[in-house]
């Protein structure tokens, strides 16, 4: 009989140039999935994104700290404990501008891919 789970202990460590942690648990990089991707995340102080508008709904729990969302035209912070659904299709910034890092969970569906975060210049 197969098992009708997984256990992951050694998640993909996305490399990166901006002094952020990404470990994707599940999803392209990790397993090939298509559909749904689930990362730990570390951002440090000072750290930001592009503005981009993804072909995925991605949803952040924070940890530890606070992560800055600039959503549209509109920016909300959230500290550890709350969470956030963003739409597909949504133009945001994801950045930390505070003086400590920030730890979180995020999740897209589909998968988080290069190809379909469509990040601006």
């Amino acid at each position: 009989m197969s098992k009708k789970y997984k256990i992951q202990n050694a998640p993909f460590v996305v490399p990166t140039t901006d002094g952020k942690i990404i470990e994707e648990h599940f999803g392209l990089a990790t397993d090939g999935n298509s559909q749904i991707s689930i990362a730990h995340m570390i951002a440090p102080a000072g750290w930001k994104e592009p503005f981009q508008k993804p072909e995925f709904d991605e949803y952040t729990y924070i940890i530890k700290g606070k992560k800055q969302f600039i959503i549209e035209d509109e920016i909300i912070i959230l500290e550890a404990g709350q969470s956030i659904k963003i739409d597909k299709n949504t133009r945001v910034q994801y950045s930390n501008p505070f003086t400590i890092a920030c730890e979180y969970i995020a999740i897209c569906t589909p998968a988080f891919s290069m190809d379909l975060v469509n990040r601006e210049d």
